[in-house]
């Protein structure tokens, strides 16, 4: 005991003769928000700690990117917010972070013990003290700095990229990023990731493939005073939402509390029906963004205010240029930041939010360069004309400055809290938070771009920012007042529904849909099919700058062609859909509905429309004028058609591509159960049995006698058809009936063929074939062998982006607006 009682005194009388100022001499001092030494000698930061037990936001950010969209570590990435506080034990500093996710709002002290005591915690980091004065201590942070924060080795390894590891060696602190400020400290580092086996994302973006190198920057943020009031959540109205278990919840009560995200915003004057407020919400947009593109985005950003003024509030949204002396890392400022990446990709806006709360500190918004640059390609397609004509550059550019507008606008509503609605489309584009397609007109006979996309702020968004930002006078009954405002929203035809209810395979309403325009699907598929059609039919080498290689004529053609690919997937939602909206139990209206029989019915009719040989078929200027790739432009195999006919462009390329989206989408199995389902309630819908009658006499049985290319075309298609109806009589996720109805059409498919007197010798082998692959399926399903179907080359994104739900990124990200 005498030991040990010696040894602990000991210990104290050396940190005792140890005091902060002897051990940091000769070395640089920050004071700011969290006060640190830099030792140039041993390139180390030491960490003074003066307040435990004191809770701070901890989260890491990428702040040089690889470059690479598919790989998804881009400049500017945020990571997962953490709530954490440092805790002392004899020499030993925990970094704590306490479970929020369970909790007990209770004024009772042991009801909360109960909570914490019971769920796990997590120790981010543990600290030896180095030296300390009376109630400091001073850690030796860099350790905890030197790690691979936001998980770019599993980001590689996702995405089969390598694998990787982190190379002591090769990292070292970042200064010039190392910051301290009055609310938040700043550190960031040089980090280096070795490997093996580099993938070509890597190899396209990185100097020397099996070397990566970037930076990672890790943040200490003050957490806000307790005067935010959280506002209940509601699935009616778009919100991004936090939530968290309170188990001192009276058991008649839910458990489970939801809030919305939110800034913080107050009015001077709650009682004034229009108010400037205490603080407004500023957001800075990066100056590295060359003109006319910083205007642009400064322009979409200032949308905003105009919601904002419909909530009451003056001059409550800002937008300026990020100041030359402001440093983009300090927590102050809302960034939109100009990413870089070697290949068009998704936008995204992002928050740093207080998850005790879901108040919003930080919007941080990353827009992609290349994206105005696939958007003016397309307009190229549309418009172009530089054989004879120049003056339709400006049209081109015009459009795709519109578009930035918009864009810039949509990433700033997911940071304001926002998700994407989609059904806004079907109210004269409602929302910037819905993903627009480009609205191209026909006048005269010729294509029109100049109500390609909005210059405002949409109707819903007013509605949105109004629910979620009022700030109504004291004595109101919030709960009530917010219940009034969905009922008026309703009361104008606008509603909210979001990513689950729009993608187009699993999903079933049938106005609710990605980069559509218009209330009717079927007849906007219609409308743009015309558009594609006068389109292709003008489509030759005008659309290329002169002394561009004519092999480039494919890009440009690519989005032409499959002009009408968004809309076929919004149409064929109409086939076995649902109408429906987010209601609760008092609500006036809770029914949910199937589209009614002569919908589907015109929604299937359109779409083997567009399985016919004279909407596929490749125009024959494009056959002619398009050679093999030039020396030195490698084509791209995301931008340009699949081919099995080696350099030569194939002319059933396209085709395929196009009828096997269609095909796709028609023939999807959770669609196909719901045609069962819903014609055995109600025998006027559509049903499979039809469905698949009408898509043989399409395609079989209308294309017989098809000759050429054409005849080419159809072939192809009915194979395709064919083939598809196999596999699904073998898939086990769609209903037992799905299958039984499948096979019955298979097995009249067959005697059909049978009986068929066939001359010409390329159809009797293609009947042959097909006849072969049924008694396959029959007899040997296991062994029929497939043909996989060449798809279309990338369409997202055209536009929008990632916003909130990042398509290819399934690591864990901060409170989010993908994509668009």
């Amino acid at each position: 005991m005498k030991k040990l009682l010696f040894l602990a005194l000991f210990s104290t009388s050396l940190y005792a003769q140890n005091p902060i100022e002897t051990f940091t001499k000769d070395m640089e001092k920050k004071d700011g928000f969290l006060p640190y030494y830099w030792d140039a000698k041993k390139g180390k930061v030491y960490l003074e700690i003066k307040q435990f037990d004191t809770e701070l936001l901890y989260y890491p950010t990428l702040s040089q990117g690889i470059g690479s969209n598919d790989i998804g570590l881009d400049r500017g990435r945020l990571g997962q917010e953490h709530v954490v506080k440092f805790q002392r034990t004899g020499n030993k500093i925990l970094m704590l972070e306490p479970n929020y996710a369970y909790r007990a709002v209770s004024k009772d002290p042991l009801e909360r013990r109960a909570v914490e005591e019971s769920f796990a915690q997590s120790v981010h980091w543990g600290f030896e003290v180095l030296a300390e004065n009376a109630g400091t201590a001073l850690v030796d942070l860099t350790p905890f700095l030197m790690q691979d924060a936001v998980g770019a080795i599993q980001g590689i390894s996702r995405t089969r990229q390598g694998s990787f590891r982190l190379d002591a060696s090769r990292s070292a602190m970042y200064l010039p990023n190392t910051k301290n400020f009055p609310q938040n400290t700043e550190f960031e580092v040089t980090i280096t990731l070795t490997g093996d086996s580099p993938g070509a994302y890597l190899r396209q973006v990185v100097p020397t493939a099996s070397v990566v190198t970037m930076r990672q920057h890790h943040s200490f943020v003050q957490l806000p005073d307790n005067d935010y009031q959280p506002r209940a959540f509601d699935p009616r109205i778009g919100y991004i939402s936090t939530s968290y278990y309170d188990y001192a919840t009276p058991i008649s009560e839910p458990i489970e509390k939801r809030y919305i995200v939110r800034h913080r915003l107050k009015k001077k004057d709650p009682n004034a029906a229009l108010s400037e407020p205490v603080k407004p919400i500023v957001y800075y947009i990066d100056p590295g963004a060359p003109e006319p593109i910083r205007s642009a985005l400064v322009e979409g950003a200032k949308w905003w205010n105009q919601a904002f003024e419909a909530a009451g509030y003056k001059d409550a949204f800002q937008v300026k240029l990020l100041p030359a002396d402001a440093d983009p890392m300090d927590i102050r400022y809302n960034l939109v930041q100009w990413v870089h990446r070697s290949t068009r990709g998704w936008s995204y806006g992002a928050s740093i939010v207080d998850p005790r709360t879901g108040e919003i500190l930080k919007g941080k918004v990353t827009l992609g360069s290349l994206r105005v640059r696939q958007d003016y390609l397309i307009a190229q397609g549309l418009v172009g004309n530089f054989q004879t004509d120049t003056s339709n550059v400006e049209d081109m550019l015009g459009m795709s400055i519109d578009r930035l507008k918009q864009l810039s606008a949509h990433e700033i509503g997911h940071t304001l809290g926002l998700p994407h609605n989609y059904v806004a489309s079907i109210h004269n584009r409602a929302s910037v938070m819905d993903y627009p397609h480009m609205l191209v007109e026909l006048k005269n006979g010729k294509v029109d771009l100049s109500n390609a996309y909005d210059k405002k702020i949409g109707d819903y968004d007013k509605w949105s920012i109004i629910w979620g930002y009022q700030d109504f006078p004291k004595g109101t009954d919030e709960k009530k007042a917010l219940n009034t405002i969905v009922d008026q929203m309703y009361g104008k035809g606008l509603y909210f529904l979001t990513d689950q209810d729009a993608r187009p395979e699993g999903s079933a309403h049938p106005q609710t849909h990605l980069w559509d325009n218009g209330a009717n699907a079927t007849a906007e598929l219609k409308r743009v099919s015309e558009i594609r059609k006068v389109t292709l039919s003008n489509f030759d080498e005008r659309k290329l700058r002169t002394g561009t290689p004519m092999s480039s004529l494919e890009e440009v053609f690519v989005p032409m062609y499959m002009f009408h690919r968004f809309q076929v997937e919004a149409t064929a939602k109409v086939v076995g859909g649902v109408n429906y909206k987010f209601t609760v139990k008092g609500d006036k209206d809770l029914t949910t509905t199937p589209v009614n029989g002569l919908e589907q019915r015109e929604a299937l009719e359109t779409l083997l429309q567009t399985l016919q040989p004279d909407f596929l078929k490749v125009p024959e200027p494009v056959l002619k004028l398009t050679p093999p790739r030039a020396f030195g432009y490698d084509a791209n195999p995301r931008e340009t058609f699949k081919r099995r006919t080696g350099l030569v462009f194939d002319p059933l390329g396209p085709p395929e591509a196009s009828a096997g989206l269609t095909l796709r989408m028609l023939l999807n199995p959770e669609r196909l159960s719901r045609l069962v389902i819903q014609s055995s309630f109600h025998p006027s819908l559509l049903s499979l049995e039809e469905t698949l009658d009408k898509l043989i006499g399409a395609t079989w049985k209308s294309n017989a006698s098809r000759a050429g290319y054409e005849g080419e075309i159809a072939r192809l298609v009915d194979k395709m058809m064919l083939e598809k109806l196999i596999e699904l009589s073998n898939n086990k996720e769609v209903t037992p009936q799905v299958r039984a109805v499948i096979m019955l059409k298979l097995r009249d498919l067959n005697f059909w063929l049978q009986n068929r007197g066939i001359s010409d010798a390329k159809q009797k082998a293609h009947n042959l074939f097909a006849m072969h692959q049924i008694e396959m399926a029959k007899n040997r399903p296991s062994d029929v062998t497939m043909t996989p179907t060449m798809t279309p080359p990338d369409g997202q994104p055209i536009e929008s982006g990632y916003d909130w739900l990042a398509p290819a990124c399934d690591w864990e990200l901060p409170t989010f607006s993908k994509g668009h």
